[in-house]
C-alpha cells in the first residue's frame, strides 16, 4: 500500500509495523510509521511525487534516523506529518480510503445503540412480568413498573455522568467500578465487583431452571405425539397430567429431579473454554426470541380475549385487588429488568453522537418499559378468569399453557436454543470479572476455571432441583445487585462529587438520600413482604 494526499499523488511510502512511530494520527494512540526513501510507484519514470511531499519524505526520514524506534523522545512531532483528513491509504486494486483514527472506529448511530440496549436488557424477566403484576395486583403494578423503570433510568443517567465529574483525570477508558474506586478506594472496587457477580450468577442461576424447564416441556412435546395450538390455559394448582409419557418417562425425564443434572453434561464442558467468541454470534437469537414472544402473546390474546374485573381492596373467586401487599416483589424483578448500571459506560461509548447519549438512553428505557407493560397486561388481562383464578399465573407465563401447544413449543425450544448459547457468556463475564481481580488473568489455569464453574453450575443445579421459581430468584438477585449497582453507589457517588465542588444543596442530598432508602427497603421487603 502507498500513502496518498487527495490530489491522489503518493504522499508517503510503505507502511510496516514496527519501523518509526508517531502519534499525529491520533493523539491517543500511537502508531506505525515508515517512508521509503524515494516516492515512487509502478514503473512510471516520471516520479509523481509534488515538492511538499518529497520535503515531507526527507524530514520523516530525518528524525528516523536520528532515534530508535524504541525512544519516544525524538518521535516525528504532528507539524511533520500532513493531517488525518489528507492521508488516504491506496490498494494496488485501484481504490483509496481515509485513514481515520481509533476513536471514530465502530461508532454506531443512534437507532443502534437505542435497541442494543434495550436487547440487551430483555432477559428472562420479560416471562415474569405478569406474575409480578399479579403480586402487585393489576392496577398498582403498572404504576410500579413506570415508576420504576424512571428510578432506575434516573440511576443509569448517574452512573453514565459519574466519569465526567472527575476532574485530573483521564476517564476515557474508564468502567463504574473505576469510578467507585476512585470515591471509595478498594472498598468501592470491591463492592461493584461483587454486587456485579451477583446479578451475574443469578441470572445463570434463572437460565439453568429455564433451560430445565424448557428441556423437559420440549422431550414431552416430542415423546407425547399430542400436538395442537391450544387457547387453553392450565392453573399448576388444579391441573393433573394425563400421564400420556408412562412412569418410566416420568421417572428419567423430569423437571426438578433428572433434567438438571443432564445439563451438566452439555454446559459444564462450555463453561471452560478461554474465549467465548463464538458463542457471542449468537446474541441475535435473544431478539428474534423477545420478538416472537410478543408475537405469542398478542395471537394468544386475541383468541383468549380480556378477562378484568376490578375489585380495588378485596379480592374474589377468580379476581384479585388492584392494590396487594406483596407489591416489593415486582419491585424486585423490575431491578433486575431494567438493570444494565454496569455496563451502560461500554455501551454508550460507541455511540456515534455522544451528545445525544441522555436522549437515546431514555429511549431505550421507554422501549423496554413498553415491552415488558405490554407482555405483562396482556397476558395478566387475557388470563381465562373464570374459570380460572388470576392467582394461578406462574412465576414463568410459559407454564401455564399445555406442553401439547405448538406454538408454545416453539417459543420454548427457541429460548432453550438462545440460553444455552447465552450461558457460556455469562460464566465467561463471572470468570473475567473475578479471575481478574484475584489472580491478574482472565484464565489462570484449568484448576482455577474448573472450580470455579463446578460452583455456579453447583449452584443453578441446586435451586433447579429444590427452588424452580424464577420469580423469586430474580427477585432477591435483583434487590440485592439493585442495592448497591442501581441505588446506593451512583447515589453516593454523586452527592460526594457535589460537595467536593461546594454544589451540594438540601434538595439534591434529600432527593439521593431517599434513593438509598429505597433500595435498603427494596431488599427488607423481598424478605417481609
Amino acid at each position: 500500500t502507498s500513502i496518498m494526499d487527495e490530489d491522489s499523488k503518493p504522499l508517503l511510502g510503505s507502511v510496516q509495523a514496527g519501523e518509526y512511530y508517531t502519534d499525529s494520527l491520533d493523539p491517543k494512540q500511537r502508531r506505525p510509521f515508515h517512508v521509503e526513501p524515494r516516492n515512487i510507484v509502478g514503473d512510471d519514470p516520471q516520479e509523481r511525487v509534488s515538492a511538499e511531499a518529497a520535503a515531507l519524505s526527507s524530514r520523516v526520514h530525518y528524525y528516523g534516523r536520528l532515534t530508535a524506534s524504541s525512544d519516544p523522545l525524538l518521535v516525528p512531532p504532528d507539524h511533520v506529518i500532513p493531517s488525518p483528513e489528507d492521508i488516504y491509504i491506496y490498494s494496488p486494486l485501484g481504490t483509496a480510503f481515509k485513514v481515520r483514527g481509533g476513536d471514530s472506529t465502530a461508532k454506531n448511530p443512534s437507532i443502534v445503540t437505542i435497541f442494543a440496549i434495550w436487547n440487551t436488557m430483555m432477559g428472562t424477566s420479560i416471562l415474569s412480568m405478569p406474575w409480578g403484576i399479579k403480586q402487585a395486583g393489576f392496577t398498582l403494578g403498572i404504576i410500579i413498573i413506570v415508576l420504576m423503570g424512571l428510578l432506575t433510568l434516573y440511576c443509569c443517567y448517574r452512573v453514565l455522568k459519574s466519569t465526567k465529574s472527575i476532574p485530573y483525570e483521564d476517564t476515557s477508558d474508564w468502567e463504574f467500578p473505576d469510578v467507585c474506586k476512585y470515591y471509595f478506594g478498594g472498598f468501592g472496587k470491591w463492592s461493584s465487583l461483587v454486587f456485579s457477580l451477583v446479578s451475574l450468577i443469578g441470572a445463570m442461576v434463572v437460565y439453568w431452571v429455564l433451560m430445565s424447564n424448557f428441556l423437559f416441556n420440549t422431550g414431552k412435546f416430542i415423546y407425547s405425539k399430542c400436538w395442537f395450538s391450544s387457547p387453553f390455559l392450565i392453573c399448576s394448582a388444579y391441573y393433573v397430567s394425563d400421564n400420556s409419557t408412562g412412569p418410566v418417562f416420568d421417572r428419567w425425564w423430569s423437571k426438578t429431579h433428572t433434567i438438571p443434572f443432564y445439563l451438566i453434561i452439555l454446559l459444564l464442558p462450555l463453561l471452560n473454554f478461554r474465549s467465548a467468541s463464538f458463542f457471542a454470534r449468537f446474541t441475535f437469537l435473544g431478539t428474534l426470541s423477545v420478538v416472537y414472544l410478543i408475537f405469542l402473546v398478542t395471537y394468544k390474546a386475541i383468541r383468549l380475549g380480556f378477562h378484568l374485573d376490578f375489585h380495588w381492596f378485596d379480592s374474589s373467586t377468580f379476581f384479585l385487588p388492584e392494590f396487594r401487599s406483596l407489591f416489593p416483589q415486582l419491585s424486585g424483578v423490575l431491578t433486575l429488568a431494567f438493570f444494565i448500571h454496569n455496563c451502560i459506560i461500554t455501551l454508550m461509548k460507541n455511540n456515534k453522537h455522544q451528545e445525544n447519549n441522555v436522549r437515546d438512553l431514555s429511549l431505550a428505557y421507554l422501549l423496554v418499559g413498553l415491552t415488558y407493560l405490554y407482555v405483562g397486561v396482556l397476558i395478566f388481562a387475557a388470563f381465562p378468569s373464570p374459570p380460572l383464578s388470576k392467582d394461578c399465573i406462574e412465576p414463568n407465563f410459559l407454564d401455564n399453557f399445555p406442553s401439547s401447544d405448538v406454538l408454545v413449543f416453539v417459543a420454548r425450544t427457541g429460548l432453550l436454543f438462545q440460553m444455552t448459547t447465552v450461558y457460556p457468556l455469562l460464566g465467561y463475564l463471572v470468570r473475567v470479572q473475578l479471575m481478574g481481580q484475584l489472580f491478574g488473568d482472565h484464565y489462570p489455569g484449568f484448576l482455577h476455571v474448573f472450580i470455579l464453574n463446578i460452583v455456579v453450575v453447583g449452584t443453578g443445579v441446586l435451586m433447579a432441583r429444590f427452588y424452580p421459581n424464577i420469580g423469586s430468584i430474580s427477585r432477591y438477585s435483583g434487590a440485592i445487585c439493585g442495592l448497591a449497582l442501581v441505588f446506593v453507589l451512583p447515589s453516593l457517588i454523586h452527592m460526594v462529587s457535589l460537595k467536593r465542588r461546594g454544589e451540594l444543596r438540601w434538595p439534591s442530598a434529600v432527593f439521593h438520600s431517599f434513593l438509598v432508602l429505597l433500595g435498603v427497603a427494596n431488599l427488607f421487603g423481598q424478605f417481609f413482604m
